[in-house]
């Protein structure tokens, strides 16, 4: 006989809204026509060129047709106009609304959740439950849009002392983050260009001057000064590009104090240029009692997917970073809560179809991995994987997992690894802990549960999860009736 663990689904359905939206910058790239000049010359030389009061129209057509969709629209279009200006030479010279149409005139609308709303994360936001003996907790979730483009986005809400989850109403608007570029670390800028196999000795040439930290300015100058040593050497272009690359794929968004439900994190560099997918969250604490969020999840190029990392403190400053080494790779990559043994310790999916367990003394660089334990059972005959970091019991390490069976069936399950040497499996289940019930079969990727991360919370373990990649259900489950069958 089957054992059944119960599982009590919440009536709570989180779903797509297509209505929230970004304002985001519109840039036409391409050319015309051959040697005509580029799309946005053309464009704003014809705005310059409008009959005064048509552009005064225009313009006050525009402001009462977005006005209440966006916080602070005026803003919005001058940030945008700041991303065509490279564009058109004479954008400086333009001032008044004049300046505000052309900054509207490159703006676009993208509706985050156009397609989906999925794969959720949650954590707790504090260390201690309130008064009351509930918990707050912070929830990341992959919002899918037009073109199939993941961002990540943010919810709040509590588990209560019964395990009730409570999701707080979100915010009419949605905003995105200011970006800048961040100090950068020259050893690690260094070792990470020497892993994507760029040229050595241009490398040391160019960054043996840098101090140890390094901001894009500098980088740059390092860069014009090299050009100008070397103008009659021949150059790697490709180094160049991979240190561009690099440099735009490590930075920071910061965010106004806007409620969390606002703040999205969208695409912004060139490795998650086509997506940020399936963002594990966990709540680490490090040896010093310091508190940090970090976030790993899947950056998609249209090429290649690679994990990345994000860090914040206060869910107001997010720093985004490559992760480096051999075994930073593939999806599914997720941080335990604090170190063991002084070291950061991480599961992943190296080679694409089963867990394995990673080591390092840094934790955005990741040379050490061993397979901890591959698919078992026919449930996941295909592939499995982790549903996000490892939750700490008296019991072990417990890992809620996915597999994936034939007809790319995902269901979710759990092992069970020691808490000295989690290396170790001491306990699994033989059966899905969650199926595809006949609900929730039906959406954009049929026959799929899927979680990127949920906790305990007064003896039970509480689970979001996303369902057929279309909307999200949270569920929970009593932690000893679950241990009691693992072990």
């Amino acid at each position: 006989m089957v054992p059944v663990i119960t599982v009590a689904r919440s009536d709570q359905i989180l779903t797509s809204d297509p209505s929230r939206v970004v304002a985001q910058p519109f840039l036409p790239g391409t050319p015309t026509i051959a040697d005509n000049p580029r799309r946005a010359d053309v464009i704003a030389r014809r705005i310059l060129a409008l009959d005064p009061d048509d552009a005064k129209a225009l313009l006050e057509q525009t402001r009462v047709r977005f006005e209440d969709r966006h916080r602070d629209l005026e803003a919005v279009w001058l940030r945008s106009l700041e991303q065509a200006a490279p564009h058109y030479e004479g954008i400086s010279d333009v001032s008044g609304d004049l300046r505000l149409l052309l900054g509207a005139t490159f703006t676009h609308e993208y509706a985050i959740e156009a397609a989906a709303l999925c794969n959720p994360s949650m954590a707790p936001a504090t260390h201690e439950p309130d008064p009351d003996g509930s918990l707050p907790v912070i929830m990341t979730l992959r919002a899918i849009g037009e073109g199939h483009i993941s961002s990540i986005e943010f919810r709040t809400g509590s588990v209560s002392a019964t395990g009730t989850v409570t999701v707080d109403p979100v915010s009419e608007y949605c905003t995105l983050g200011l970006r800048d570029s961040p100090g950068y670390d020259t050893s690690l800028f260094v070792g990470k260009l020497e892993e994507m196999g760029a040229d050595r000795a241009m490398v040391t040439d160019i960054f043996e001057k840098l101090p140890p930290t390094h901001d894009l300015g500098q980088l740059e100058a390092a860069i014009t000064r090299f050009k100008e040593d070397n103008a009659d050497a021949d150059t790697t272009a490709e180094t160049m590009h991979l240190i561009h690359w690099l440099a735009s794929s490590n930075y920071r968004l910061s965010f106004d104090d806007v409620p969390i439900s606002e703040r999205v994190i969208s695409p912004a560099g060139p490795a998650d240029s086509r997506g940020m997918e399936d963002a594990r969250l966990v709540r680490f604490v490090d040896d010093d009692s310091t508190v940090t969020y970090y976030a790993t999840y899947t950056a998609w190029d249209g090429t290649r997917v690679l994990p990345q990392l994000i860090e914040t403190t206060d869910f107001l400053t997010f720093r985004i970073a490559t992760l480096n080494g051999a075994y930073a790779q593939n999806k599914g990559m997720a941080l335990f809560p604090r170190r063991i043994d002084g070291r950061y310790l991480a599961l992943s999916r190296y080679d694409q179809e089963s867990i394995f367990l990673m080591r390092s003394d840094h934790r955005r660089f990741w040379h050490e991995a061993a397979p901890v334990h591959a698919p078992t059972e026919p449930w996941e005959a295909v592939q499995i994987g982790n549903c996000g970091s490892p939750i700490e019991t008296d019991a072990g390490w417990l890992v809620i997992t996915h597999g994936v069976a034939p007809m790319r069936r995902y269901t979710l399950g759990a092992i069970l690894l020691d808490l000295g040497d989690p290396a170790r499996v001491v306990g699994r289940l033989r059966h899905p802990l969650i199926e595809p019930d006949p609900a929730e079969r039906d959406g954009y990727v049929p026959n799929v549960v899927y979680s990127c991360g949920g906790l305990v919370h007064a003896g039970h373990l509480v689970l979001p999860y996303g369902v057929s990649d279309q909307a999200v259900r949270i569920a929970t489950v009593d932690l000893d009736e679950l241990l009691g069958e693992m072990t």
